[in-house]
């Protein structure tokens, strides 16, 4: 489907912005939701960045598109999406413990942190890296050797992080270095 002729609901995948749903359309230009931004971008019909990833026709109503009616596509959107979410359980002999942080200066004060919380950053971190290990991938530039060479320091820095692996409950979760070894 061509991209100047696209409807409201059709999903394409914007070069810079990643995937997107158009919301509202113009006479020159689409309104775009997109995840990654978490907001609206207007941009062009003809621009040739947009790839569409399923294209829904164009009505002949013009039709004002709510505040609501947004609301409403993104709710169905994350309804579909909430499916795809997967819950990281934390080992269970760690739940309402503490981490606390000593300094080697027994002037100084130490810190608690509920190990809930730093197990939910660490779990957020992996999930950066997957997304960047992801980005590498599917870069349109670089070149096979650049992305091998980027892709071995995120195996390094997974490789890191597997001293943290003690706190997932399931190991299909937990960080793999070089080789999965670790």
């Amino acid at each position: 489907m061509e991209t100047t002729q696209l409807g409201i609901g059709s999903k394409i995948e914007h070069v810079h912005f990643g995937r997107g749903v158009i919301v509202d359309t113009a006479s020159e230009f689409y309104i775009i939701w997109f995840k990654s931004q978490q907001a609206t971008k207007s941009i062009s019909k003809d621009y040739e960045g947009l790839k569409v990833v399923e294209g829904v026709a164009p009505t002949e109503t013009h039709e004002t598109i709510t505040i609501a009616d947004i609301e409403q596509a993104l709710q169905n959107i994350f309804d579909q999406r909430l499916q795809d979410v997967q819950l990281v359980p934390m080992g269970t002999r760690w739940n309402k413990g503490k981490m606390i942080l000593k300094p080697g200066d027994p002037t100084l004060q130490s810190k608690e942190l509920p190990i809930e919380t730093f197990f939910h950053k660490i779990v957020m971190l992996r999930d950066k890296l997957r997304l960047i290990e992801q980005k590498i991938n599917s870069h349109k530039v670089l070149t096979d050797e650049e992305k091998v060479d980027l892709q071995q320091y995120v195996t390094g820095i997974y490789g890191t992080l597997t001293t943290f692996n003690v706190l997932f409950k399931e190991p299909h979760h937990q960080f793999k270095g070089q080789g999965g070894k670790e």
